[in-house]
């Protein structure tokens, strides 16, 4: 995991989902589906919190928000963002594999919506899975993130002709697995999944899924045209796009999220 951490230490994450409104769309997709879902005061969990701008979202909510994060830069900046709340989060830099400093059954929400897809290995990714049921109690829900494995080569390769690559192609549709030191890596160690292949993993452990959706669609591959719009297009299409994120078509494009209850 050093190789993803050096990546986000050289990452400006916490502009990520904030400097343009193609980027935008998953925020304000993602937390209008968390208003639904999260109604009284909560003990949630977000333990890939990057720089924190779920957590904060959460807390400024009134949630007892934890925040963890593999990247200590990052837990550095949730830090310095706090001194301005009027609020304590627990936080600190941790790996989404091994939680054994939380107790069982400690959280009514785990948001997961980062390490799954930076785990190269099965056997990496079914520890996630399994400390994220044990800090969560029954009943709870767990929220992770997934990166398309169909989406990824047609978003790569159409912003940059060099990735333009047949053995890429390849690699992604009959791997998933993209790592650093790849001869054409556009990012670092990465796992990409499918719908099914995700929905099977949480059938296997005996979960209900709750919620499926694409978190901002087309929108990466449309930025031009995206950031070009104005206040009230920006709004008619977030809304347009909410209406369909759980289209089975929509599905295949960008980053998703999956929400299941532990029974």
């Amino acid at each position: 995991m050093n190789y993803v951490v050096d990546s986000y230490e050289n990452y400006k994450e916490e502009n990520r989902l904030t400097t343009n409104n193609a980027r935008k769309i998953e925020f304000v997709t993602t937390t209008r589906v968390l208003d639904e879902i999260i109604g009284t005061k909560s003990k949630i969990l977000d333990c890939a919190a990057g720089t924190g701008i779920y957590a904060f979202w959460l807390a400024d909510k009134g949630h007892d928000v934890t925040a963890t994060d593999i990247t200590p830069r990052h837990i550095d900046i949730i830090n310095r963002t706090l001194t301005n709340k009027n609020y304590h989060m627990n936080t600190s830099v941790l790996n989404a594999t091994d939680m054994s400093c939380f107790a069982d059954d400690s959280f009514d929400i785990v948001l997961n919506m980062g390490p799954f897809y930076h785990l190269i290995t099965e056997g990496q990714r079914e520890k996630c899975m399994k400390e994220c049921l044990r800090v969560l109690r029954k009943g709870g829900l767990l929220v992770t993130a997934y990166i398309p494995r169909y989406y990824i080569f047609q978003y790569i390769a159409t912003s940059n002709e060099k990735y333009l690559d047949e053995h890429l192609a390849k690699q992604l549709i009959e791997t998933g697995v993209l790592k650093h030191d790849d001869e054409k890596c556009f990012w670092t160690d990465t796992y990409y999944s499918s719908k099914d292949e995700m929905e099977s993993i949480y059938q296997r452990y005996g979960l209900k899924i709750v919620d499926h959706f694409a978190q901002d669609g087309l929108a990466p591959l449309l930025s031009q045209k995206v950031d070009k719009w104005d206040e009230n297009q920006f709004k008619t299409w977030c809304d347009y796009h909410y209406s369909v994120c759980r289209e089975q078509s929509v599905l295949g494009a960008s980053n998703h999220v999956i929400i299941i209850g532990r029974k």
